[in-house]
């Protein structure tokens, strides 16, 4: 059983704080791949445990973008940032999986620039997500 909207919310985020830690790990010893997809995940968690913390009951699919649209109703900044998280939804598939990458597989595609890059922008949303949850706990 669940507790508060916001202890759920905080449940959410303590997760994909963890997960960020692996992915900075991963993008450090040149699992570059790996780390892109762990950045999707990350900002997915997080924007997920906003969405918790507000009071939704369940929150469905793997978007960063429509998950930012579905927070901008509350907070219209999500919609500004979105715009440019989205990009984080093109590591959900093609990281993992070699049908998603034409003749390649995805430990021979992904960079280490494009791993600190998404690295980077998961930690951007945690820490945008993060004073969110705070004033939602006072």
């Amino acid at each position: 059983m669940r507790g508060t909207p916001e202890a759920e919310g905080w449940r959410w985020l303590e997760q994909a704080k963890e997960d960020l830690k692996w992915a900075e790990d991963l993008a450090e010893r040149g699992g570059y791949y790996l780390a892109c997809f762990l950045a999707q995940q990350v900002a997915e968690k997080a924007i997920k445990a906003y969405l918790y913390a507000r009071g939704e009951e369940i929150v469905l699919g793997h978007s960063i973008g429509r998950l930012c649209e579905a927070a901008g109703s509350s907070e219209p900044l999500f919609l500004e940032k979105g715009r440019r998280w989205a990009i984080l939804d093109s590591y959900y598939i093609p990281t993992r999986y070699p049908n998603g990458l034409a003749e390649n597989i995805p430990a021979r595609v992904y960079t280490k620039e494009a791993a600190e890059q998404a690295v980077a922008m998961a930690r951007e949303v945690v820490e945008f997500v993060e004073p969110l949850l705070q004033d939602r706990s006072k």
